[in-house]
């Protein structure tokens, strides 16, 4: 086992949003595992998660990427940029360009990073037209900064399996706990880490709704996730302001 130590970095995709602990706190892929891991390396392992919901790319770089190199782990997870693609002012190439940068920095410290091409979440979400081939272009440059980079990559988009909506939470932006399970296993996968076979499990389908229904669920999901959404955009908010890191140092999962 060659990792004493991860830390995860990133936005709501990280920091475990909607995968729920009993007491409400997020779990989320990025536990799971550090968890497994865990089990692997014994009771020197440590776990630091600095991800935190709303963040977009240039704040997880200037807050969170230093601090994780200061940890000097092992393994760190990269994941960022899926909020940006969402707003007016993204703008693709400054992105890609930094995305690059970041990546080489991370690994100049001998530590192995784990990069995520993003799954397709558009296909149930207004903006497609505009959004879609933002998201194509990030995930381009993901599988291109891996391969230059040496980095080990999870490829999310390559998987129709992600196309269940039980995979997803009932915001259709965030994974549901199947998803988060789906994801941990892809990345022990992708590390060479054995998982719990359930992990990698789908939900069936569920059936087919009626129109009349379906268009009554869309009213409901915009009035519940959209227009909130919306407001906050509108208005400079993020749903992270309030909110700090879940692990922010290093430390056994006792803790």
């Amino acid at each position: 086992m060659r990792w004493r130590s991860f830390v995860a970095v990133g936005d709501s995709f990280t920091e475990g949003m909607d995968d729920a602990y009993p007491d409400g706190t997020y779990r989320g892929w990025a536990d799971l595992v550090a968890t497994r891991l865990a089990a692997e390396a014994g009771p020197d392992f440590r776990y630091a998660n600095l991800a935190i919901r709303g963040r977009l790319f240039p704040n997880v770089v200037a807050e969170q990427v230093p601090a994780a190199l200061a940890m000097k782990p092992d393994l760190i997870s990269f994941a960022a940029g899926g909020n940006d693609v969402l707003r007016r002012t993204f703008d693709p190439h400054a992105l890609v360009a930094r995305f690059d940068d970041v990546v080489a920095e991370l690994r100049s410290t001998g530590a192995d990073v784990l990069l995520f091409r993003f799954a397709d979440v558009m296909a149930r979400l207004p903006g497609q037209r505009l959004v879609a081939p933002r998201v194509a272009l990030l995930n381009t440059a993901v599988g291109e900064t891996a391969e230059r980079h040496g980095a080990i990559l999870v490829d999310l988009y390559a998987d129709d399996t992600y196309l269940n909506p039980m995979l997803w939470s009932t915001d259709r932006l965030h994974l549901s706990p199947a998803g988060h399970r789906r994801v941990a296993g892809q990345v022990l996968a992708a590390l060479g880490v054995g998982c719990d076979e359930e992990w990698l499990m789908v939900p069936p389908y569920p059936a087919p709704t009626p129109w009349l229904a379906a268009r009554a669920a869309d009213l409901r999901w915009a009035g519940r996730h959209l227009m909130p959404w919306i407001r906050r955009r509108l208005t400079g908010r993020s749903s992270g302001d309030t909110v700090t890191a879940k692990r922010p140092e290093l430390g056994p999962l006792t803790d």
